[in-house]
């Protein structure tokens, strides 16, 4: 074989080669969901005279949804990040959350009535909102466990237990009636 032959067939098996290490899986196409979030902390630092009065949690086909009720509008300012442990506000004591990672989540709202001088939330320091076992039968895929952790000096704390560290997203909604939400949602996978 001569060398132009030679190398003819090599240039011929390169670009073969090239085509063949080309991902062809739907992985390539895109992102789990089209969901393009992170996992990096999210915040707005509003503040709300608006009591925190509930928080409720859904399951979407992509990710597991987090509502936190708040009683009138605006709607609080947030921060959410991940983190090693969940803290009670203001204590700072620890407080047992299930799941393979926690997010810590600030609401820029009291959680109490002050024309009523009494708690707007049925939930005390370290109360399971929703338990991990009522998780598991709804079906959940994501979350995991949550937890309050009162509230100090205007922010209320709330700790999602979730399988792992995955994307999730946050923001605020209007309603319903003369009330506001803040939501946050943590994919299934990345």
């Amino acid at each position: 074989m001569t060398s132009r032959k030679f190398v003819a067939v090599l240039a011929a098996l390169t670009s073969t080669l090239a085509l063949a290490a080309v991902p062809t899986t739907s992985a390539a196409a895109g992102p789990y969901c089209g969901i393009t979030w992170g996992s990096l902390d999210k915040a707005d630092p509003a503040m709300t005279s608006a009591p925190v009065v509930g928080a409720r949690v859904g399951r979407h086909s992509c990710w597991d949804r987090l509502v936190i009720d708040l009683g009138d509008k605006p709607a609080p300012g947030y921060n959410v990040r991940y983190t090693d442990a969940f803290r009670a506000e203001g204590s700072g004591d620890v407080l047992p959350a299930a799941g393979g990672a926690i997010l810590s989540i600030s609401v820029h709202a009291w959680s109490w009535d002050f024309s009523a001088e009494r708690p707007s939330v049925p939930w005390s320091v370290g109360t399971h909102i929703v338990r991990p076992d009522q998780l598991r039968a709804g079906g959940f895929r994501t979350f995991r466990d949550l937890v309050f952790g009162g509230t100090y000096e205007g922010y209320s704390a709330i700790g999602l237990g979730v399988r792992a560290r995955l994307p999730f997203r946050v923001f605020t909604l209007d309603g319903p009636g003369g009330g506001s939400r803040l939501v946050v949602d943590v994919a299934h996978r990345w």
